[in-house]
């Protein structure tokens, strides 16, 4: 093999109560312990961290500096740009010699932060040494001014359209979903690393309850990624040259096989389908091109999870079973979902399970911003004496996405309509708002919303979608 193939030598999880970069260093350690070469931690040279909910400037120096890395360049990469985007980045860098032993890390402390007076360890006039920034505004206007940045309002009309497209009445989906998540459940009820694997069953999932709080029609507190956890992971990657020369056992390593994604970014409010996902289709038959094989006959899959319309989506779009269970931990909502680093968590237990079965093959995908862009990495143990596929595949998810103009102001239109999807969301634990996404009869898409307390219990119960509105000042009435 090429010296400069990259290998993934170790993974390492953490989840102390402690602050993120804490947590991010003894995840760190640990993926060098799993590499069976602590000493390596020394011979770093490059690491990428995704922007966290935390406050430091450059969270990566503060781990270098606790495991001794003195010669490393620090990254810190901007929200919407999906994390595997860090992983490819680490690759190529590794295949062009521009690094030899790189870490991609990540952590979140959303629960030790609600602790009593945590406080961040500063970092006064710091400055990372590569900050890779996105493009594009992270939402449209008219969602910031309808508050639709939440994203399990939008997740959830992902899913509403889904219903709609694939003929299920309302209680047919919501039992599919809460199905779905059930399953999700059971097997985070066997990862040992899981932050909620208390047992529910499906019932308990569909239905709101106090402990189980609705969000947004058809979602429930437990429908949704659980953020308040204290979760850091790091992955550990080097040249095959530097993985002999550092004496790490073959029986550590895992190869990537591919490392794409797509950069293009169309919201939900003017997609064509808004049911549908083309960039991820793309994603994943040129996955499957690069491996012979459907990358849904992989042995070990982990998709992104953060809510169920994503799953389920992403099912569709890849030829995996509507009716499995596409994960390996339990999911976001189960296993926990540590905002903006779930992938690395994700990738680091398929690696594992990767190496308990050799020569089997692991995916993991990523999801970033509201179902936008896509990544898809696929592993295995045995390397097949190719270089990993790596690339952006945005032009070909933009040709192949549908769009419409889109209505920028609440106000901006005045006229007959036609429901595409919609949620409804509470006021406490009943109905109250309901928001709908609509085709104009001059052919563009706009959003309005209504206060009206009745219908929003309606339409928990009656399919909107479809349904011809009248919209006037950004609001809307049926017929």
């Amino acid at each position: 093999m090429d010296p400069r193939t990259p290998v993934l030598v170790g993974v390492g999880t953490a989840s102390d109560h402690a602050e993120a970069t804490e947590l991010m260093t003894l995840a760190l350690q640990d993926a060098a312990r799993d590499a069976g070469a602590p000493e390596i931690l020394e011979a770093i040279d490059r690491m990428a961290v995704p922007q966290g909910s935390w406050a430091y400037p450059d969270p990566a120096r503060l781990v270098a500096e606790a495991v001794g890395a003195r010669e490393v360049r620090t990254h810190l990469v901007e929200l919407g740009i999906p994390q595997q985007s860090l992983v490819n980045e680490a690759l190529s860098a590794i295949l062009d010699g521009s690094s030899d032993v790189a870490v991609v890390m990540g952590g979140e402390a959303k629960k030790w932060a609600r602790s009593a007076d945590p406080v961040e360890t500063g970092q006064p006039d710091l400055v990372p040494d590569v900050v890779r920034r996105r493009t594009g505004a992270l939402l449209e206007p008219v969602e910031v001014v309808t508050r639709l940045w939440d994203p399990v309002q939008q997740y959830a009309m992902i899913d509403n359209a889904l219903r709609a497209a694939e003929g299920q009445s309302i209680g047919e989906h919501r039992r599919d979903v809460a199905e779905l998540w059930a399953r999700f459940n059971g097997v985070a009820q066997g990862n040992p690393l899981a932050a909620f694997p208390a047992p529910m069953t499906a019932g308990e999932i569909e239905l709101a309850s106090p402990a189980n709080r609705p969000l947004a029609f058809p979602y429930n507190k437990w429908h949704s990624t659980q953020w308040t956890v204290d979760q850091a992971s790091a992955l550990l990657l080097c040249s095959l040259q530097a993985a002999l020369r550092f004496g790490i056992s073959s029986d550590r390593w895992v190869f990537p096989r591919v490392g794409i994604e797509s950069s293009h970014a169309a919201s939900l409010l003017g997609r064509q389908q808004p049911d549908t996902w083309p960039a991820m289709g793309i994603l994943g038959r040129a996955a499957s091109a690069r491996i012979g094989r459907p990358v849904a006959d992989a042995e070990v899959i982990e998709v992104y999870s953060c809510f169920p319309a994503a799953v389920r989506v992403q099912q569709r779009e890849l030829g995996l079973d509507v009716q499995g269970t596409p994960t390996i931990t339990g999911g976001m909502a189960f296993a926990g979902g540590p905002f903006n680093n779930f992938v690395l968590q994700a990738t680091a237990a398929v690696a594992r399970a990767l190496r308990a079965e050799p020569g089997s093959l692991g995916v993991v995908t990523t999801v970033s911003g509201l179902l936008t862009k896509p990544g898809i990495g696929v592993w295995s143990t045995e390397p097949d004496g190719q270089a990993p596929l790596l690339g952006d595949f945005c032009g070909e998810a933009e040709r192949a996405t549908g769009t419409r103009e889109v209505v920028e102001t609440l106000a901006g239109y005045t006229g007959g309509a036609t429901v595409v999807t919609y949620t409804v969301t509470p006021d406490e634990v009943e109905a109250a708002r309901t928001v709908v996404l609509c085709d104009t009869d001059d052919g563009r898409r706009c959003v309005a919303i209504t206060e009206d307390s009745e219908l929003a219990g309606f339409a928990t119960t009656h399919e909107l979608i479809g349904e011809r509105v009248s919209v006037e000042n950004g609001s809307f009435h049926l017929g």
